[in-house]
């Protein structure tokens, strides 16, 4: 099996280097290495250039798909391994990567993990399963920080959206479960993640993940539960009676407990520990208030850029 890894860059000349040092030491090394860079000015091109095993496309102002979709069109091989220049891989990633292709499959799901290096970080990523074994494989939806796929799997959908700045990996993925096409886990196939370092750098990361829903209709019944959430959580709080807010702090509770669990988990200190019961909360509130304001604001792209409207714009 002749594979191909793709990957997008723009600016990351302070790990890129990194990356494809993880890259070359694979125990199963690619066969291929197409980089598309977005127009990189901060040295990342030189750093690509000096390897001669890597092919290097450039197109100033590439966004993540369009960059995925010229990567892929200049891959040689039918299977295609989808990596993050952002991210750390160990030397048996891609191998594991591999397996469920080796056996049959349409598309292998890696998966990720974050790497924890404040307390910040730990609150904002109690979303994330603490290990695989969270993972119901039947309804997993891989992010392209760890996915490989046999190239008639993306042909047939028309490859990556490249109208949608954000959120690309998720509509490549629903498109690919509407056509129940066989996508197996591979969970020891780890990509691992550095999260945004402040709150401010993660508010407007979930804004932007949630406007590329918005913009591509995905999730609307998740968006629209959350909205009424808060806007129950708002009534019950004015309310003059003393049941509307029990059953608000009641649900709270079973809203934040799997949250607050997991951010505990990854703390080493107890004082940490403590702290994260009512940090994690007011993580959660904050990163929810970006969402629900980053989907009002995809919702208005999307009408925008419906026929007929673009004049509007």
């Amino acid at each position: 099996m002749k594979i191909t890894l793709i990957a997008t860059v723009l600016d990351a000349a302070d790990h890129v280097g990194a990356f494809l040092a993880g890259i070359a030491a694979q125990t199963r090394p690619p066969d291929e290495v197409v980089i598309v860079d977005g127009g990189s000015t901060d040295g990342t091109l030189e750093i690509l250039r000096a390897d001669p095993e890597i092919t290097v496309l450039v197109e100033q102002g590439a966004n993540i798909a369009r960059g995925r979709n010229l990567a892929f069109a200049a891959a040689t091989h039918d299977v295609i391994a989808v990596a993050d220049a952002d991210c750390g891989y160990g030397p048996t990633w891609l191998a594991e990567l591999l397996r469920p292709l080796e056996a049959g499959a349409d598309v292998s799901m890696g998966w990720t993990e974050p790497v924890i290096g404040s307390f910040l970080e730990a609150c904002t990523t109690g979303h994330i399963p603490l290990d695989a074994s969270e993972v119901d494989p039947a309804t997993f939806m891989p992010s392209a920080r760890s996915v490989a796929f046999r190239r008639d799997a993306l042909e047939a959908i028309g490859g990556y959206p490249e109208w949608l700045p954000i959120g690309e990996d998720m509509w490549v993925n629903h498109r690919w479960r509407e056509r129940r096409l066989d996508m197996r886990f591979a969970p020891d196939a780890v990509a691992a993640w550095h999260p945004r370092s402040t709150l401010d750098a993660t508010w407007r990361q979930y804004f932007r993940y949630a406007r590329g829903d918005g913009q591509a209709g995905m999730y609307p019944e998740r968006h629209a539960i959350r909205v009424g959430t808060y806007v129950g959580l708002a009534l019950a709080l004015m309310s003059r009676r003393t049941w509307p807010k029990a059953l608000v702090m009641a649900g709270a509770v079973v809203y934040a407990g799997p949250q607050v669990r997991r951010a505990r988990a990854r703390l080493r200190s107890p004082g940490s520990r403590a702290v994260a019961v009512a940090a994690v909360p007011a993580v959660m509130a904050s990163i929810d208030a970006a969402k629900i304001a980053g989907y009002a604001a995809g919702l208005a792209d999307r009408v925008r850029r419906r026929p007929g409207r673009q004049s509007r714009s």
